[in-house]
């Protein structure tokens, strides 16, 4: 249940994209966010960003994490970790690396893209196979476009209006549309926080039920951080919300 939070965070459109080199976030923020699962604490996702390279700050790593505790930990034991190096200049993704360990169900990947040849070279360490994907240039893996998405000018975008994106997850292209619903100001941890209300359009199936039972606030300001979703899923019903936040560009809320 952990996981909707960073699958349903791949909203782009280059149309919408801001051109310049200004972004809504910086080296050493952090995000952390409590999951709840029905009126269970189920466990908590953590998105943290860093340069690599003090000396380069033409890449970024961000490093996704979820974990469950309490009684779903003890009933469904999750350590997953997910890391991006994408671009500074245009976000995108270079190396995606995806850990996890899901109440028995575990993977081990690795993902190199080369835009040059349009190829996402795969690397299944848990089999010990390769294998090499054709993807397109626009594409993003499931850290990088959660940064992607956040640089999407949503001044230009009105209620109703859409966007889309190709996200490359499990060997092919995901497209997924968000639907902007309109604005709306909400309670938080942090208080009333004014926030941009939107609908994605999700990969129903193995987690969802359905490809619109996901809504998700963005924070409308300079930040436009998601501070809340809710999500229906195959079983029952799960949401997060903001909990902890540090290294900011703009103040907040």
């Amino acid at each position: 249940m952990y996981r909707f939070l960073f699958i349903i965070c791949v909203l782009l459109y280059h149309n919408s994209y801001s051109q310049n080199n200004t972004h809504s976030f910086k080296d050493g923020e952090f995000l952390k966010y409590k999951i709840q699962y029905g009126l269970l604490n189920a466990g908590f996702a953590s998105v943290e960003l860093e340069n690599p390279d003090k000396k380069n700050d033409s890449l970024f790593h961000s490093v996704g994490l979820g974990w469950t505790t309490g009684m779903v930990g003890f009933l469904f034991p999750v350590e997953d970790r997910y890391e991006s190096y994408f671009t500074a200049s245009d976000i995108k993704p270079l190396h995606f690396i995806r850990k996890v360990s899901e109440g028995g169900y575990t993977q081990d990947k690795e993902i190199f893209f080369d835009y040059n040849s349009h190829q996402a070279k795969e690397i299944n360490h848990k089999k010990g196979t390769e294998k090499s994907f054709f993807i397109q240039n626009n594409i993003q893996d499931m850290i990088s476009s959660f940064y992607f998405m956040r640089n999407i000018d949503f001044e230009v975008l009105g209620e109703n209006d859409s966007v889309s994106v190709n996200m490359f997850f499990d060997g092919k292209m995901n497209p997924i549309k968000l639907i902007i619903l309109g604005r709306e100001t909400i309670k938080t941890n942090f208080g009333k926080i004014k926030t941009i209300k939107v609908r994605p359009l999700v990969l129903k199936g193995r987690v969802f039920k359905d490809e619109e039972n996901v809504t998700l606030w963005i924070s409308d300001d300079l930040n436009k951080i998601p501070v809340k979703i809710k999500a229906s899923l195959l079983v029952g019903a799960a949401k997060a919300e903001l909990v902890e936040y540090n290294g900011l560009v703009y103040p907040f809320p």
